[in-house]
């Protein structure tokens, strides 16, 4: 037997019903001989891990910009929180956690440097309205390997574009990891703005805080359970209502006192007028390109397009070094 094979009849055996089968994929958008050792979501997985946009992801921004301490999060400990958060619930349900890690690793491939900063500065400058969900998806249908795309699986793209709040993904994988992403990025903002002498425990609001935990590490374990509990056996995802209004709260208070706090966001602006500086360049003048991007323009890809994809492709350092290029004047070497 073709070990392959055998996971996906084991699949068949220990998941739920209504878990996502690998067998029973969609398929991707282009026919490949399927490997003989993993299954595709495991493949998925994988492709995702060695791809290039998720190793700048350890550079770009999660809430803090340039933050001078070594233990404030990076997207990509963001990422590795959401997965691991999402496969604990994942496994727990026993639904297919090959899946949900694929969509974990790859749900912010397409996140803009300097966080929601960025993203609000594209959505600013260009003319369509950039979402980082739908860049994830370009990331991983277009850009990547140089522009083949990594030619992932119909429930994997899914879950990357409908990881967002208001998002509705077709497997609860993928639904999982939607959760998965709200936890994660406020419990551990929440750490990180005391990290930063911003917050502290007894600032948060004391209802939600009563519900949840005292602790991010109560409040993940919490949520977590709570999740299991209400879902275990069930087709859809359930979060109990005290749980969710908890979370909803709190993510409210965070966005009040937190994303929004000038002490922590004082450098958002020169972040967002510093991208509009680089849109407009590249606009005006596409040679300043790399090669790549410009060969994408010149076989038919809208340059506003092509110039967002580069800009979000940029790491926070990255888009700080093209500015100073572009922008400001070198000193003259006779």
């Amino acid at each position: 037997m073709i070990l392959r094979e055998f996971f996906e009849k084991r699949e068949h055996e220990i998941l739920s019903a209504y878990a996502a089968k690998s067998d029973e994929s969609r398929g991707r958008e282009r026919e490949e001989e399927k490997c003989d050792i993993r299954t595709d979501y495991q493949r998925d997985r994988d492709r995702i891990l060695h791809c290039k946009s998720f190793r700048r992801l350890k550079h770009k921004t999660q809430v803090f910009l340039a933050p001078s301490g070594d233990h404030y999060r990076t997207r990509l400990t963001h990422t590795l929180e959401v997965s691991q958060i999402a496969r604990s619930i994942a496994r727990a349900l026993l639904l297919n956690e090959d899946l949900t890690e694929a969509i974990a690793l790859g749900h912010d491939l397409g996140h803009t440097p300097f966080g929601h900063a960025g993203e609000r500065a594209l959505a600013k400058y260009s003319s369509r309205d950039f979402r980082h969900n739908e860049q994830s998806v370009r990331v991983v249908e277009r850009l990547e390997k140089n522009g083949a795309g990594l030619n992932l699986t119909w429930e994997v793209r899914d879950g990357i574009l409908n990881h967002k709040t208001a998002g509705k993904p077709a497997t609860l994988e993928g639904d999982v990891v939607r959760l998965a992403d709200k936890i994660a990025y406020v419990n551990h903002d929440i750490d990180d703005g005391i990290r930063a002498g911003i917050l502290t425990e007894d600032m948060l609001p004391k209802g939600p805080a009563d519900i949840l935990g005292h602790s991010t590490r109560d409040r993940i374990n919490t949520l977590i359970h709570a999740i299991v509990t209400a879902s275990f056996g069930k087709e859809h995802i359930i979060v109990p209502k005290e749980i969710e209004q908890a979370l909803f709260e709190m993510r409210r208070f965070m966005f009040d006192d937190l994303y929004t706090n000038p002490l922590a966001k004082s450098e958002e602006i020169k972040a967002e007028k510093m991208i509009g500086y680089l849109f407009d360049a590249y606009m005006n003048d596409e040679t300043l390109l790399p090669d790549e991007y410009i060969a994408y323009i010149a076989s038919g890809e809208d340059r506003e397009t092509v110039v967002c994809d580069y800009i979000a492709g940029m790491t926070d350092n990255y888009a700080v070094e093209c500015a100073k290029e572009l922008f400001v004047p070198m000193a003259w070497k006779g």
